[in-house]
């Protein structure tokens, strides 16, 4: 439907065509009446002014004021409708005679070292009009002949114009006008209305008798004589409503028809029906089971691959031949190859699954990339392989999205460009592009390798499932086809883009393109840019993508630096980089050649060997880095502050018992292997620990003794991990409020949070990392020294890690808190002085000392010091209230520890 109607559309299009033609012409007509009034008025007051300069010149040059006086008066008075003032000024601008008084003759006057003009002069204003025109001498001097003309003015004649009547006029004509424009728009809207009851009352009821069709009324017939195109309308609204009678007729007998045939056909529907309703109670069963099934996959294969990387690693911190520790590596690097492969399974089927969630953390790109090639980059050595990294200056930081999953897209991309790569180069660069909006990050990696290339038939196979181009690449590179099918998964998972170049025999370029939010803080660890933009380098590197990258770099960092040395170059760093071909007697060469100049060598190499990188040292070089070259460690030592490059250790150190922390755990496990793993790791790192082989037994432990921390199994017998969880969260027992850790070789989706909403406070996967035990373990250590007032650490450490000892103190601060509360109330309610407070001060700070209660200590030894120094008690009640309750929170705790 229309938003008007006939009618409104009809008054419309008859009445504002009139209404807008008359307004334009009537103002165009009224305007231009106007001007002509103006100009008429002009003209009139011209043929005043300027025989009025020709009578006066007389009188003016012979000085004759009251003849000048008459004159005007008389030009005045007989066009007093017209001119509203004359005034008459000498050559100098001084006033002569005047025709009537003006509060403001400064108007009429020429403005200030402006000339008389040589001709009558126009100058319209809000007030009115001014004419001003000179008044020429007509005396002629002995030497000039009677044709010559007077040329030289001894003054000007200033007429002010009213132009009323001329107003007046033109109002008159204008409401004349606006009369015409309403008449003009009256008849039009009487035609309209005319029209309306010709055409819209017509109209109008043919509409109400289609709408009576439609309600199912088809015996109504549209009646009336109508001439033209409605008798028309009104014929074809017969013949329609007499069509739909007979449609109506065959569709009853159709309806009919159709009615026995759909009572059979329904009875086939609800057979299918229950069929489809058994199919999909079975679809569900099925994905209930498979669901199950990754699950006790996970944890079946995770546990026991824990036992052997565990253990694995915890044979390479005991003493071992050559040969024991190379079979030690192969045993850990094939299980960790079986743990990757079991990952790339559950990605995949999660992914299918639509159950992998992103998530939206901020990080710094940088260094995600950095972390990334870190990792890859001893592979790549190890093929003698040039692996580089460029990142674009443009390229936006820090970012919102999903760090890990993020690394996972590049690790699968760039250790297939590894793999499939035998010489030459993997670059990554990342650049930036226009994104779709101001508070997105729009970015595109690129993966370049220069390996065995990819044919376009092999491509059209490349994305699938279990597939890799061929099978002579699974026989001989390995794998299970799955990495490129879950990237390409997980980049339209974050809405990216991904795109494949590639040429059979020269190499491939893995593309994909990001938009990421924007994040609101820098994340990365600033860099000195001002001192590093004060540095000049010169470098010198044979790859030319690792020269890219790195002088990118270095540009961005506004480095000076140069390619070749010269006489007059100044430089404080050489940056020698080396191709993984170059030999070591050339490395060591190229370094003394450059430090026998007194200059500080900076050396970049393609490997990560420690001995290489000893015996590069030893000939010199101040500094030497793997490549990629990390960006800060590059920043660093270009700084003068050179941060060691880890170094690959023959076998795992253990920790000194100095380092280990001074904290009582409890490790819960029902396989006897994990336990014992476990608990090794925890030996390593802890004080002590207690073990128990179910929940049951988790519980009994945690019921006599306070531990700091507990790592908790799920799946075990008895009892199971999160039923014991809640049975400890439920007691009054020590550990109502101890952390704990779930340790679970489930690494299904959603697990985490599971397990987090059931009581526990973090969770360990398995095979454990032992990086991220130790954080875990360095996080939980410090809650209560962050958020309570007993430090139970400190309080162990003050008498020798002696528990009952610090038990005993514990019990007599609380003692001495029963003893002083009386003096505390009597000096907040003002009953007692200063002097009186501080004997049962001192003494209770004497107590605290030994305690671990380091906040408690420090405001009783600030109060202390006031006493001392005969500070007014009203002065002191802010201290004392925090006092009071600071005593409170540690009465709390302490029965988290008694």
């Amino acid at each position: 439907m229309t938003k008007y109607g006939l009618r409104a559309r009809i008054l419309a299009y008859t009445i504002i065509p009139t209404l807008l033609i008359g307004t334009l012409l009537a103002g165009y007509l009224s305007i231009n009446r106007y001007q002509q009034l103006e100009r008429s008025v002009v003209q009139q007051g011209i043929n005043v002014i300027q025989p009025l300069a020709i009578a006066s010149e007389l009188a003016l040059a012979n000085r004759n004021r009251e003849a000048l006086n008459r004159l005007l008066s008389n030009i005045h008075r007989n066009n007093s409708p017209l001119v509203k003032n004359i005034a008459l000024f000498k050559g100098d601008g001084r006033l002569l005679v005047t025709s009537s008084y003006h509060r403001d003759l400064n108007r009429l006057r020429l403005p200030e070292g402006e000339a008389i003009p040589e001709q009558t002069q126009v100058i319209k204003s809000a007030d009115g009009i001014l004419l001003r025109t000179p008044i020429l001498s007509d005396t002629l001097p002995l030497n000039k002949d009677w044709d010559a003309t007077a040329t030289e003015p001894i003054g000007y004649i200033t007429m002010q114009l009213t132009s009323d009547s001329a107003t007046l006029l033109y109002y008159k004509d204008s409401f004349i006008a606006a009369l015409m424009v309403l008449l003009g728009s009256g008849l039009s809207a009487l035609f309209g209305i005319q029209l309306i009851r010709r055409v819209s009352q017509p109209i109008s009821d043919m509409v109400s008798a289609i709408y009576k069709i439609r309600e199912g009324r088809l015996d109504t017939r549209v009646t009336g004589v109508f001439t033209g195109e409605m008798e028309m309308l009104k014929n074809g609204i017969n013949a329609m409503a007499k069509s739909l009678i007979e449609c109506h007729e065959e569709m009853q007998q159709s309806v009919d028809q159709a009615t026995s045939d759909l009572r059979e056909t329904l009875e086939q529907i609800e057979i299918q029906n229950i069929e489809l309703d058994m199919a999909k109670k079975r679809a569900q069963a099925a994905a209930h089971v498979k669901t199950e099934f990754l699950a006790n996959m996970s944890h079946e294969l995770r546990t026991p691959l824990n036992g052997v990387i565990g253990f694995a690693r915890q044979l390479q911190k005991t003493r071992l031949t050559p040969n024991q520790l190379d079979y030690l590596k192969t045993i850990e690097r094939s299980a960790e190859n079986l743990l990757g492969i079991i990952n790339d399974i559950l990605d995949f089927s999660k992914l299918e699954a639509g159950k992998l969630k992103m998530e939206q953390l901020p990080f710094s790109l940088r260094d995600t990339l950095q972390e990334v090639t870190t990792l890859l980059a001893p592979s790549a050595h190890d093929k003698g392989l040039e692996l580089s990294l460029r990142v674009d200056a443009a390229v936006q930081d820090s970012l919102l999205g999903d760090p890990l999953r993020l690394q996972q897209v590049l690790t699968n991309l760039v250790g297939n460009a590894i793999k499939f790569t035998e010489q030459g180069n993997v670059d990554i660069r990342v650049d930036a592009f226009p994104a779709s909006a101001p508070h997105l990050s729009a970015l595109r990696i690129h993966v370049q390798d220069t390996g065995i290339g990819i044919s376009e038939k092999q491509r059209r196979q490349l994305f699938q499932a279990f597939n890799q181009a061929d099978s002579s690449i699974s026989r001989r590179y390995g794998g299970t086809g799955l990495g490129l099918v879950i990237t390409q998964k997980l980049v339209h998972q974050m809405a990216g883009v991904m795109d494949l170049h590639s040429e059979l025999g020269i190499g491939s370029v893995f593309s994909f393109s990001l938009e990421l939010e924007r994040a609101s803080l820098p994340l990365a660890e600033p860099l000195p840019l001002t001192e590093l933009g004060n540095k000049s380098v010169l470098y010198i590197e044979q790859d030319n993508y690792s020269r890219r990258a790195t002088s990118a770099l270095l540009g961005e960092w506004q480095v000076q630096v140069v390619y070749e040395l010269t006489a007059d170059s100044s430089i404080d760093f050489v940056l020698l980089g080396f191709t993984p071909n170059t030999l070591p007697s050339q490395m060591e060469q190229r370094i003394r050649q450059y430090t026998s100049q007194n200059y500080s060598v900076v050396v970049l190499v393609s490997s990560t060997d420690p001995l290489l990188i000893d015996s590069l040292l030893a000939a010199g070089a101040s500094t030497c880095l793997s490549k990629p070259v990390h960006y800060q460690r590059l920043a660093q030592a270009l700084m003068g502050k050179p941060t060691p490059e880890p170094e690959a250790q023959l076998q795992i150190a253990l920790p000194s018992p100095s380092t280990k922390q001074d904290l009582r755990v409890l490790a819960v496990d029902d396989n006897i292997a994990n336990l014992k793993l476990i608990s090794a790791m925890l030996s390593e790192q802890v004080r002590q620990v207690d073990i128990g082989g179910d929940g049951q037994q988790a519980l009994d432990l945690a019921m006599h003794h306070r531990y700091d921390i507990i790592f908790m199994d799920i799946q075990m017998p008895v009892m199971d991990g999160i039923q014991a969880t809640q049975e400890i969260r439920a007691s009054d027992g020590p550990n109502k409020t101890t952390p704990i850790v779930a340790v679970t070789a489930h690494a299904i989706e959603g697990e985490r949070e599971h397990l987090l909403r059931q009581g526990m406070n973090d969770y360990l996967s398995k095979p454990i990392d032992e990086s991220i035990l130790a954080r875990i373990i360095k996080d939980f250590s410090n809650t209560y020294c962050a958020f309570g007032q007993i430090n139970w650490q400190l309080a162990l450490s003050k008498v020798g890690h002696k528990e009952a000892l610090a038990k005993e103190m514990l019990n007599l601060l609380l003692v001495s808190f029963d003893e002083f509360s009386p003096y505390l109330a009597a000096a907040l309610a003002h009953e007692i002085s200063g002097k009186d407070l501080y004997e049962p001060l001192h003494k209770l700070h004497g107590g605290a000392l030994y305690c671990g209660v380091p906040q408690l200590q420090s405001l009783l030894a600030e109060l202390e010091q006031a006493l001392l120094d005969n500070a007014d008690l009203d002065d002191l009640v802010p201290e004392l209230l925090e006092l009071e309750e600071r005593i409170g929170q540690v009465q709390v705790e302490a029965s988290h520890y008694l």
